[in-house]
């Protein structure tokens, strides 16, 4: 029986062409997944990963080609359709009223007929926890729930709708390591069960460790389809870009002995007067990388706000060669020398000027400096042209407003720039946030060249492989605090993920 259903096709996606406009998201797309395997779905931003799965989720519809479920040729104009083939999506955002118990949330657009006590509906649910593995407390407000919980409530969500083809995307974007162990035993447990698991993903890593096959998708295309036990990273990763790639991250030692910026008991309040940012205290060093860990809204935007002047401090003092930049307005922070690369969500709203191009967002930043009454336009040109080959940044011309540019290339930019203006300290929240493997690896080749001249570099990131490997030390934020500093050499993604969440062990206390 186990080896009947293995080889009977879950999704079967033969010749998908999705366009919008001009653009043509997925171009002939071939995919199958079996019950009771999980497939990788894999590419860099933009290689038509979530549109495909929305096809499949009822979101958008294929302009041509054939979607099987169970070999049954079907049409999904809707989620409803979706869902009532057995298909469920559990997307990067969760989708929960957050004043809602996960019962409610669960049960929430459940079409069933008749009534049923509350009672049953919690039995029912417990049923599905105890046969999966789940564990979440059906009483419990998504609001006082970690992001752990609220993804399981999305599964049992999906579950509870009697799904056996579930995709993820990116599951495994806003937890810590413990959860994402975790999160891999369930998936591990529903396949045992016979459900077919997608998981859209970019991290290679969790790819070979939690899939059976892998199709990779490149420029809207699918290029290949492997079995994981037979690849590799390198393999994988050359499937994704079209060419090698070297994947090792540099760490030069750097010998200078100066401190740059001292944070002493910081407390920050946002906008409604909620401290976001509770007695924190570190220092960054010249030519040093301090890495900031958390989870998502632990603080880190905060941060990098007060230090930058645009939020306002409540108590506590940020020292930069002993000068106090509390009360400075941003303006007087960078005539101090400390160069903000802030790359918020909004991009274009804090860090450029949308309708200007290349060259003119270059000249801002040399007019802000107040380099003397004449800018040179020649200069900046060139220097916007450095940036497009340095950087491999893709757009019409220097001249083309930067609102047209892509997400990814407008983080280039910025960050370019940035960079460019020769900085004593810089600051960079997300600095490789929806760009490729390549681009990744040149930013973190140039925050290297920054280190080496001896430029602090306060380093906000996600990916805890990647800033074990780049930085020297790593700071972690769990809800405004800090619940360590560790330093790279002996430090464990483990460790990290315990001080994330705030298991804090006497390894990890701050020093």
């Amino acid at each position: 029986m186990e080896n009947k259903s293995k080889e009977t096709m879950a999704i079967e996606l033969k010749q998908i062409t999705k366009t919008f406009g001009s653009v043509v998201a997925n171009n002939r797309i071939d995919l199958s997944v079996k019950q009771g395997e999980i497939l990788a779905l894999l590419g860099e931003n933009g290689s038509g990963k979530t549109t495909l799965m929305n096809m499949l989720s009822g979101i958008y519809k294929p302009d041509s080609g054939s979607i099987l479920i169970n070999g049954q040729i079907v049409t999904i104009n809707s989620p409803e359709d979706s869902i009532r083939l057995g298909v469920g999506m559990i997307h990067q955002h969760f989708k929960l009223v957050e004043a809602l118990s996960a019962t409610d949330n669960i049960i929430l657009g459940a079409k069933e007929k008749g009534l049923f006590l509350h009672k049953s509906r919690s039995e029912k649910i417990r049923d599905i926890s105890n046969r999966f593995g789940l564990d979440v407390d059906p009483e419990k407000k998504v609001y006082q729930m970690s992001v752990s919980e609220k993804q399981t409530v999305e599964i049992l969500k999906v579950l509870y709708r009697k799904a056996d083809i579930l995709i993820l995307d990116e599951p495994t974007a806003v937890l810590t390591p413990q959860e994402t162990k975790r999160l891999f035993e369930i998936l591990r447990r529903m396949k045992k069960e016979g459900c077919a698991v997608i998981i859209i993903t970019h991290k290679l890593n969790e790819v070979l460790e939690i899939s059976d096959r892998v199709t990779i998708l490149r420029k809207g295309e699918s290029v290949q389809t492997v079995m994981t036990g037979e690849s590799s990273a390198h393999e994988l990763t050359e499937l994704m870009v079209g060419r090698p790639v070297e994947l090792s991250i540099e760490h030069p030692e750097t010998y200078f002995d100066e401190n740059l910026l001292e944070v002493h008991h910081l407390t920050v309040g946002n906008e409604e007067g909620i401290e976001t940012i509770k007695d924190i205290t570190f220092d960054l060093n010249r030519g040093e990388i301090l890495g900031v860990a958390g989870v998502a809204g632990s603080g880190q935007k905060e941060l990098c706000e007060a230090i930058a002047g645009l939020l306002p401090v409540k108590k506590g003092a940020i020292l930069y060669h002993n000068e106090n930049l509390v009360g400075k307005t941003p303006n007087e922070i960078i005539k101090m020398g400390i160069s903000m690369s802030f790359i918020p969500e909004d991009r274009l709203g804090m860090g450029l000027a949308a309708s200007m191009g290349m060259v003119d967002n270059m000249l801002l930043k040399k007019y802000n400096e107040g380099k003397g009454p004449f800018i040179s336009k020649k200069e900046a040109r060139e220097l916007a042209k450095r940036l497009v080959k340095q950087l491999d940044i893709v757009t019409p011309s220097v001249d083309t407003p930067v609102r047209r540019l892509s997400g990814g290339n407008v983080q280039k930019v910025l960050l370019g720039r940035e960079i460019e203006s020769e900085p004593n300290v810089l600051i960079t929240a997300y600095a490789v946030r929806g760009l490729d493997i390549n681009s990744s690896y040149t930013i973190y080749d140039s925050l290297n060249e920054q280190k080496q001249k001896g430029v602090g570099v306060l380093f906000i990131g996600e990916d805890l492989d990647v800033m074990l490997e780049l930085c020297d030390r790593i700071m972690v934020l769990c809800h405004g605090k800090v619940t360590g500093i560790v330093d790279t050499k002996s430090a464990t993604k483990e460790e990290l993920g315990l001080l994330m969440t705030d298991a804090t062990t006497k390894k990890g206390e701050t020093k």
